[in-house]
């Protein structure tokens, strides 16, 4: 796990000492991503530099240091991840007649690439990963992220024509040919869903590599710079999620439950084994959950000595599992460690979000998994994660809830109906009446989904300038064409919050501390399996999650695995009111809204006064904006230092 940066400029004018200094600057603003060893790579004819930091879990040696020159000569390579099957890749790579002078899977990766080239490497590969490939004898640039979208990977051109890439926006934003702006677009998505889906992100001309795609760019596109550049037809598929449902849907699992029982055992066992390597101390995020539970149970199966495990509890019982996960972690018999954080903690942690996250994001859970990460990182340097099993075995109330409400509108004369209900806005919200009113507004089950995981409804009347932007929940195409209204629901998160929520938050808040997450259940294999499953295996008498809860039933008791689950959230309204008011109202300040110019002060002021009235659900709402407000505040103070 690591971070990497890196400029490529169409007009070489830079000495080799220069691009090295920059290269440098860009590694530094992502620092925490890889405290162990960093370093540049330049070319100075081509004026190109690569910039990597990193966090050693496999060779800790030099012989792992990147960026990495291919044996041959032609490839160089800054790598951020891990490839887990990097043994059987290198016995296959030395029966080719490849030697290897360390044991780093950046090494197996680099000869890979010069084997196969970069699409069949990706596709041979078992790995999460964001990476930058130089090819020198093509004087071509790629950059990839891996199938599921763990690991990010922005790029944009500056004003002068070079193109800026890496880890996080910090190491573009470091670059002085770089000019900021806020892109109202991307912001309305920002208030609209709690994060940013890529291509987006929230500068202007900054782009997001989406998971599962590459981006292959010569002179001629370099040339083009952001003008010529459209990130929807430029970036291509190598690993084609919806796809590849298609195709385990239509082939269906052969086999009763029982046999699907011990093909999700052996699997799972699989991919927690192989993300158990690791030449550092390794533990296991357990929230309670059934997802969580399961990993740490077969790590635990598969370990000689205690896992280390760590939770975390509040002091508001709705959202503190933490006695649950301790009993999970009696019986499994790990070495457990939890922490309880009150609202003062949040506060004090609340500044902190501009600088882990750098781009502004807004799922409040955020806060629960920043606070997980600082614990586990005093003990290890990774740990594995249960992310994954909600949209891969309908983990989720709201899709039996999406479900139902679709069988009842479908008897329903829904468009009259709708002219008649009329729009209620921002109210849908707050559920009951409104957001029926809403749901018969929509015109399928995608539009139903959309109105399940949306914040704002109209954020572009909030947002100045603001245009709508499509997103998976908008996109027919994004639909598979085939499966039930289930695959359906789940296709759409597996696309978008997914990899755009769940697994950037765990990202940034992980690496923010210098540690590695690892998520067994997406496992590509995994993925593939689930999805091949009747939908009476994941769902069943109202239990969510079924087969995995049957799974997890031969390593805990009864009582500890059938039972209701709140979810990893944090009490952000009571914090709000709380110890968080004077904070938030300081950042919602009318004038100070009006002066920078990014919201209407009207819409945002009388949400915050109807939540200080009662109105409960509102917080949602705000948080989004205050998240924001948070972030440009940073930045706003951080460019002024950097021009002192």
């Amino acid at each position: 796990m690591c971070g990497i940066a890196g400029a490529w400029s169409p007009q070489p004018r830079s000495s080799q000492e220069e691009l090295d200094v920059r290269g440098r600057r860009m590694g530094r603003a992502i620092a925490p991503r890889g405290p162990d060893d960093s370093g540049p790579w330049s070319a100075p004819a081509d004026g190109l530099v690569l910039s990597h930091r990193r966090l050693s879990i496999l060779d800790l040696s030099p012989e792992g240091h990147q960026p990495m020159v291919s044996a041959d000569g032609r490839w160089v390579l800054a790598f951020n991840g891990e490839v887990y099957s990097h043994r059987a890749l290198r016995a296959e790579l030395e029966a080719l007649g490849h030697r290897f002078r360390g044991h780093s899977d950046t090494e197996v990766l680099l000869a890979a690439i010069a084997q196969w080239g970069v699409a069949q490497a990706l596709e041979r590969s078992n790995s999460m990963l964001a990476l930058a490939a130089w090819d020198r004898h093509e004087r071509a640039l790629w950059l990839a992220r891996d199938r599921v979208g763990k690991k990010p990977l922005y790029y944009g051109w500056a004003d002068d024509g070079t193109l800026l890439f890496g880890s996080g926006l910090a190491a573009l934003r470091a670059h002085p040919a770089l000019r900021p702006q806020v892109d109202p677009d991307a912001l309305a998505l920002l208030l609209r869903l709690d994060y940013i889906p890529a291509p987006h992100s929230i500068l202007r001309g900054v782009h997001k590599l989406r998971a599962g795609h590459l981006l292959r760019l010569d002179a001629t596109a370099l040339q083009a710079g952001t003008g010529g550049h459209d990130p929807g037809t430029a970036q291509q598929c190598w690993w084609d999620a919806r796809g590849r449902m298609e195709v385990a849907v239509a082939a269906g699992f052969d086999g009763g439950e029982e046999a699907a029982l011990d093909a999700l055992d052996a699997l799972l066992r699989d991919a927690v084994a192989l993300r158990m390597e690791a030449d550092v101390p390794l533990g296991a995020f357990l929230s309670g959950g059934t997802d969580s539970a399961l990993v740490t149970a077969l790590m635990q199966a598969q370990s000689t000595r205690p896992v280390r495990s760590f939770s975390i509890g509040f002091d508001n019982a709705v959202h503190d599992e933490s006695a649950h996960a301790a009993a999970v972690a009696a019986h499994l018999g790990t070495e457990h460690t939890e922490l309880h954080a009150d609202g003062h903690a949040a506060l004090a942690l609340v500044p902190d979000m501009a600088t882990v996250f750098d781009e502004p994001f807004a799922d409040s859970s955020q806060l629960p998994t920043a606070l997980l990460c600082r614990l586990a990182r005093r003990h290890v340097t990774v740990a594995l994660s249960g992310d994954g099993g909600d949209e891969l075995f309908f983990g989720y109330g709201r899709y039996a809830r999406a479900l139902r409400n679709e069988a009842r509108l479908a008897r329903l004369p829904r468009r009259l109906l709708a002219r008649l209900a009329g729009d209620p806005g921002e109210r849908s919200r707050l559920g009951g009446l409104a957001a029926l009113r809403a749901e018969l507004a929509t015109s399928d089950l995608q539009g139903i989904a959309r109105q399940r995981v949306g914040r704002w409804r109209r954020p572009e009347a909030v947002v100045r300038g603001a245009r709508r932007l499509a997103t998976a929940y908008d996109d027919p195409a994004a639909a598979p064409r085939n499966g039930t209204p289930a695959d359906l629901l789940m296709a759409l998160d597996f696309a978008c919050y997914l990899p755009e929520d769940i697994l950037a938050k765990v990202d940034r808040c992980s690496m923010a501390v210098a540690l590695e997450a690892r998520a067994p259940l997406l496992d590509w294999r995994v993925a593939e399996f689930a999805w091949s499953l009747p939908l009476s295996m994941k769902y069943r008498d109202g239990m969510l999650k079924h087969l995995p809860k049957r799974l997890l039933a031969r390593y805990l008791p009864a009582p500890l695995v059938y039972r209701d689950k709140s979810g990893f959230g944090a009490p952000v309204g009571d914090w709000l009111r709380g110890p968080l008011r004077d904070w938030a109202q300081a950042q919602l300040d009318p004038a100070r809204l009006r002066a920078e110019g990014h919201f209407e002060p009207g819409p945002v002021q009388a949400i915050w006064k109807q939540f200080l009235d009662g109105q409960r659900k509102w917080h949602t709402h705000l948080w989004s904006v205050l998240m924001f407000q948070s972030w440009l505040d940073h930045w706003s103070r951080q460019a002024v230092a950097d021009d002192a």
